[in-house]
C-alpha cells in the first residue's frame, strides 16, 4: 500500500507540473491563432512614417505572457507593436467567460477564467474573485511599463497622452497602452468599486460581455434585456469620471438604453456592422448614425464573425461602410487581438489593412486617421484632463 501511495503521489506531482507548466500555453496557442502569416507582409513605403497607429481592443493581459518579449504565437506584444509601428494599444481586461461560450445564449453560472487563473498559478484571490483577477491584470500592465526602460507607458489622461505623442515624434520605438474593462461584472455589484478601477487606470468599460449581469443585458445572454436601474447609476458615475462607454457585446436593447441614458463619449471598441456582416453582435445603420452624431468611434475587428471574412480586405470593406455612413474621422481599428479569437493577422497585419485601404482609393491622410489618428484625437478630447 505504501508503494502504491508513493507512486500515486509521484503521478499526481507529474500531472500538476504538466498542468501548470504546459496547459496555459497550450490553451493560449490554440485560442489565439492567425489565418495568414504577416512575416512577408509589406505596407506602402510611407507606412513606417505614419505618426500614430492605434488599436482599440486586445485581451493579451489574460494570457501568461511577458509582453516585453516577442512571442511566437498570439497577436500582440510590445516588440511586435514596435515592428508594426503601432504607437498605442488598448488592453482590455477579461474577468469571466462562461463554459461553452457562444454568440447566441450564455448564462453566468460558469467561470472559465477561474480555472485559467488557477492553472497560471495566479494568487488564490484570483480564483474566487472576478474583481481581484481584473485588478491583477491592470497591475500587470503597469508592471510591464515599469520594466520597459521607458519604451512603454500606460496612459490615463489627456496630459499623459499629449506627452507621449510629443516623445514619440522623435522615437517611433516608444509604445503606450490604456486599460479597458470587458464587462462591468468585475465591479461585483458595487458601484463604489468603479473608483478602484479608475485608480487602476481603466478608461473605458463595456457594461456586459458574454452574459447578462446586474448592469444590463448582453447580446449573447439569456434575456438580452436592456439597462437596469443600477446600470443607469453606473453610466452616470462613469460620465462624471470621464470613463468612456463601450457598447461592444451589449444587447440591441442595451445599446438603445445607453444612448438614452448618457451624453458621455461612446465607442464600439471591437466589432463590425450589419451592412457587411449581419449578426446580433454587429451595429445597425441606425446605431452607426447615432455614434456618428455623438462624435464617437466604431472600431472594426479582424476576425471572421465581425467582418464575414478572414482577410484584411473584409476588414477594409467594413471600415469603408462606416466611413461612407458617418465620415472617415469616426472609424478606427478594433482588432480583438488575443481575445481567444482566430484573427486574419497579428498586429503586423495592419500593413495589409493599409494596402487594402489604398486599393479602395483612400488617401494617405485618411488612412492615417483610420489607422490611429481618429483614436488619438478622440482620446485627447475625452480622457480626463490630468
Amino acid at each position: 500500500m505504501k508503494r502504491f501511495l508513493r507512486w500515486l503521489l509521484i503521478i499526481v506531482v507529474i500531472l500538476a507540473i504538466l498542468l501548470f507548466s504546459l496547459a496555459p500555453g497550450i490553451v493560449d496557442r490554440k485560442m489565439n491563432r492567425v489565418v495568414h502569416s504577416s512575416a512577408n507582409v509589406k505596407g506602402p513605403l510611407w507606412y513606417d512614417s505614419i505618426p500614430f497607429i492605434a488599436d482599440l481592443h486586445c485581451d493579451a493581459l489574460l494570457w501568461d505572457r511577458d509582453l516585453l518579449k516577442k512571442a511566437d504565437h498570439g497577436h500582440v506584444d510590445i516588440p511586435r507593436m514596435q515592428e508594426a509601428n503601432a504607437a498605442f494599444q488598448v488592453f482590455s481586461v477579461v474577468s469571466k467567460t462562461p463554459r461553452g461560450i457562444n454568440y447566441d445564449s450564455n448564462s453566468d453560472k460558469t467561470d472559465q477564467i477561474a480555472l485559467l487563473s488557477f492553472a497560471q498559478l495566479q494568487p488564490p484571490a484570483d480564483w474566487f474573485s472576478i474583481k481581484a483577477r481584473a485588478l491583477h491584470q491592470c497591475a500587470r500592465l503597469h508592471r510591464f511599463a515599469e520594466k520597459s526602460n521607458g519604451n512603454f507607458r500606460v496612459i490615463g489622461t489627456q496630459k499623459e497622452l499629449s506627452a507621449f505623442i510629443q516623445a514619440r515624434s522623435g522615437n517611433h520605438q516608444l509604445c503606450a497602452g490604456m486599460l479597458g474593462l470587458e464587462g462591468a461584472h468585475c465591479l461585483e455589484n458595487d458601484l463604489n468599486n468603479l473608483d478602484t478601477f479608475y485608480k487602476a487606470g481603466v478608461r473605458y468599460i463595456g457594461l456586459t460581455h458574454f452574459f447578462d449581469n446586474e448592469w444590463g443585458g448582453s447580446a449573447h445572454g439569456l434575456q438580452k434585456a436592456g439597462i437596469t436601474e443600477k446600470g443607469k447609476a453606473l453610466l452616470k458615475k462613469m460620465e462624471a469620471l470621464h470613463i468612456i462607454v463601450d457598447i461592444a457585446h451589449a444587447s440591441p436593447k442595451l445599446v438603445d438604453d445607453i444612448f438614452a441614458n448618457t451624453t458621455g463619449p461612446l465607442i464600439l471598441s471591437h466589432g463590425g456592422v450589419k451592412g457587411t456582416c449581419d449578426n446580433i453582435r454587429n451595429l445597425s445603420d441606425a446605431q452607426i448614425a447615432e455614434i456618428g452624431r455623438r462624435n464617437g468611434l466604431v472600431g472594426i475587428g479582424m476576425w471572421e464573425t465581425a467582418v464575414c471574412g478572414e482577410d484584411a480586405a473584409a476588414t477594409a470593406k467594413a471600415i469603408k461602410y462606416v466611413a461612407d455612413k458617418i465620415g472617415v474621422d469616426k472609424v478606427a481599428m478594433g482588432s480583438d487581438f488575443d481575445g481567444a479569437t482566430t484573427c486574419s493577422y497579428d498586429i503586423n497585419g495592419f500593413k495589409e489593412v493599409v494596402n487594402e485601404l489604398v486599393k479602395l482609393g483612400y488617401s494617405r491622410a485618411d488612412i492615417e486617421k483610420i489607422m490611429g489618428g481618429n483614436t488619438r484625437d478622440f482620446l485627447l478630447r475625452n480622457l480626463p484632463a490630468q
